[in-house]
């Protein structure tokens, strides 16, 4: 029996922009085993599988690597997927499962809004060789949370034209991701990001959702804004609109469905 499978681009209105992710729509439970294999086997930054229960969907995502906590895209093109295939009236809201707790995405016109955890950083010394790695020279912030380390720098420019020792920076963080931000030189953008995951196989990704659950909140406590604008400066590019209020961050994005078949298992 074959599983439905899906490709989707999260966080952009435009093919092959944005960040892909692969969708698997389980009929059934499967092992974290098989999870990783076909994870593996799609080879993207992040591959979702969901499955039906009765109060919503179970939801897990995989790098090539290894089962993830909390994968922002990942979540917005289930939802999507869901609602496109008619498994969701666009109407209703859509209850997620995860490692990260109840996740929750409605739909209004043609953007997904998905409530996520806010993932506050704390100030803190980087790991020896970090900004190195990284090429950065002038640096304003350095923090961390559970997930990933921040660092703030000076201009877009710079952010724009970091150039990673991917190696060397897998040595620095082996467990955790990078966020680096600035404020934005574009009007229509509040602020600007880049994210690079080398130990999790993820060298940089193009649109990360959790890294922005800790970029809401330090962005909305410098602007003095609750819902802000971002534009993620990957090859690919993307954007998203950001709302953080309290202990949760409500990520708006646009997906488009790239391909969609049967995985013959």
């Amino acid at each position: 029996m074959g599983v439905d499978i899906f490709q989707v681009d999260a966080f952009t209105a435009v093919s092959f922009q944005g960040n892909p992710a692969a969708v698997c729509l389980l009929s059934s439970p499967w092992t974290s085993r098989k999870m990783q294999d076909m994870a593996r086997e799609m080879n993207l930054s992040e591959t979702a599988f969901v499955c039906r229960q009765e109060d919503g969907f179970s939801l897990r995502w995989f790098t090539p690597l290894t089962e993830v906590s909390l994968c922002g895209h990942a979540t917005l093109a289930s939802a999507h997927v869901l609602y496109e295939t008619g498994r969701m009236d666009r109407k209703e809201p859509i209850h997620f499962h995860t490692l990260s707790g109840p996740l929750t995405a409605i739909c209004t016109a043609d953007w997904i809004h998905v409530d996520l955890p806010a993932e506050v950083p704390y100030p803190c010394e980087l790991p020896e060789h970090l900004a190195e790695s990284l090429g950065i020279v002038r640096l304003v912030y350095a923090g961390r949370n559970r997930l990933d380390y921040l660092i703030a720098v000076d201009s877009a420019e710079q952010v724009r034209n970091l150039r990673p020792d991917f190696s060397r920076l897998a040595k620095a963080t082996p467990a955790s991701g990078v966020i680096v931000t600035s404020l934005s030189d574009q009007a229509e953008y509040d602020y600007v990001c880049r994210y690079f995951d080398p130990g999790k196989g993820i060298d940089e990704d193009p649109v990360t959702g959790s890294a922005h659950c800790c970029l809401g909140p330090y962005w909305k406590k410098i602007l003095a804004k609750d819902t802000m604008a971002a534009r993620q400066l990957s090859a690919r590019g993307g954007f998203l609109h950001i709302s953080a209020v309290g202990d949760r961050v409500v990520l708006s994005g646009q997906a488009v469905t790239i391909w969609r078949g049967e995985m013959l298992v």
